[in-house]
């Protein structure tokens, strides 16, 4: 793979029309970051919980704030690379014209990394999952092919993304959001089909990234910015390698600002959260600063932004150092994974510890239990709903329910449930409970 073939502004469903010129206020990977700025989907993102429950009297992430800050550390992420790169190689605009805009393609993906994720975190889902593996969504077996059926029993954001971004939902634009091919081969961690996915010790098929649906869709992309065939898997690719830094801004993000969330809900003390991140930091004045503040906030924001730096930099440096083997797609390991022994030790040590006490804390698991009550509930009332092809009178009031942009007009049963899936993964925290309970009669509507 080479960086020119890999940077194309050409965009999806728009392959003909011409590309701005250097000249233009916005590069087309700028107005790709303000499409989707702009985007329902996107602000939608403040109502669907992170990690820890939406907030009351305490702010805690979301995943609208989580996901600019990883677009703020992608947008350095890729700005830095550009910049050593430019070190070692003044004359590379002239090779590589689009390398200066790798900053704001990273940003613009990481801003749509979590667009597919449904509500209630990562557990809702686990949810969708559970109701066709374990719940009533297990009579649909026989009437999908198998490459359907692990789409709907491994339910995943990934490649919900990519579906929100490039499929013509009913009414809007056939083009989808129409960004540019870079931008949408950067949100592809693991680009390769549900069937094909979940191989352990393969961190590029650890998951999957793409629905049946959108199959052909990936392999265009693919094609267009001459992603290499997956050796190990015919069906497969290897990731465009910018993906390595969207996934980076992503793990630095996580599992950093988890702990100042944990520290503002008081699941951990300062004095915790410093013996974590003060080795990450590589100040050895940072602890006299620190000294001079009274605020423990103030300290943990001061931890947070020296770790994150530190990170930051050691993963452009490897990035540039093994970029051959980035572009050969055969970097076998997470970015993150790849830094010093001692960084990779101490971030061990924090996920140990995240799981221990934030991802385990009582209020973590009690929303995660209630994502999956009430999205099982939403599915066993709309998929059975959707799918039948002679409705009862309630079956036609649940689909009345169901916006018009989420019908199909095709009649397989796979595409039913797609547009049952689009409808419930897309709902906020806030919505998908207040729906739940008055389709099962908790709360009655108001008639103003």
């Amino acid at each position: 793979m080479n960086w020119k073939q890999l940077l194309s502004a050409k965009r999806w469903g728009y392959e003909a029309r011409q590309v701005a010129s250097d000249l233009a206020a916005r590069s087309e990977f700028q107005r790709d970051y303000d499409r989707l700025i702009f985007s329902s989907p996107f602000r939608r993102l403040q109502n669907k919980t992170q990690v820890f429950p939406l907030p009351g009297a305490v702010f805690v992430h979301n995943r609208l704030t989580h996901s600019l800050e990883v677009a703020s550390v992608g947008r350095s992420l890729g700005r830095m690379f550009y910049a050593r790169m430019k070190e070692l190689n003044p004359a590379i605009d002239e090779a590589y014209p689009f390398l200066q805009e790798v900053g704001n393609i990273v940003s613009g993906a990481c801003l749509s990394h979590d667009l597919g994720n449904p509500a209630f975190g990562h557990s809702g889902e686990s949810a969708i999952s559970f109701y066709f593996t374990d719940g009533d969504g297990a009579k649909y077996q026989e009437q999908v092919s198998a490459e359907q059926w692990a789409d709907l029993t491994h339910f995943e954001g990934n490649a919900n993304a990519l579906r929100i971004l490039t499929h013509p939902f009913f009414g809007k634009d056939d083009k989808g959001f129409a960004l540019t091919y870079s931008s949408l081969a950067a949100i592809v961690k693991y680009p390769c089909a549900a069937i094909d996915g979940h191989v352990k010790g393969s961190h590029y098929r650890k998951k999957y990234g793409f629905f049946k649906s959108e199959k052909e869709t990936f392999e265009l992309i693919a094609k267009e910015l001459g992603l290499e065939k997956d050796p190990l898997n015919p069906n497969g690719y290897l990731r465009h390698p910018l993906v390595y830094l969207v996934e980076a801004a992503d793990d630095i993000c996580y599992n950093i600002i988890d702990l100042e969330d944990a520290h503002h809900l008081k699941l951990l003390s300062y004095e915790e959260v410093e013996s974590l991140l003060l080795p990450l930091c590589g100040d050895d004045n940072l602890p006299q600063r620190l000294a001079t503040l009274i605020d423990k906030s103030s300290k943990v924001s001061l931890l947070r932004a020296k770790a994150i730096n530190t990170l930051t930099t050691a993963c452009v440096e490897v990035f540039v150092q093994e970029q051959e083997k980035f572009l050969a797609g055969t970097f076998p390991l997470a970015l993150m994974d790849s830094l010093a022994e001692d960084i990779v030790k101490q971030m061990k040590l924090i996920s140990k510890i995240s799981v221990e006490k934030i991802y385990n804390a009582p209020t973590v698991v009690q929303i995660e239990i209630a994502g999956y009550k009430v999205i099982n509930a939403l599915l066993q009332e709309f998929i059975p709903a959707y799918v039948k092809t002679i409705k009862t009178e309630y079956d036609k009031k649940l689909v009345a329910l169901i916006p018009q942009q989420f019908y199909t007009d095709r009649e397989d049963t796979y595409s039913k449930i797609q547009a049952v899936l689009d409808y419930v993964s897309g709902m906020t925290d806030v919505y998908a409970i207040d729906l739940y309970r008055k389709i099962k009669g908790i709360t009655i509507p108001s008639i103003d």
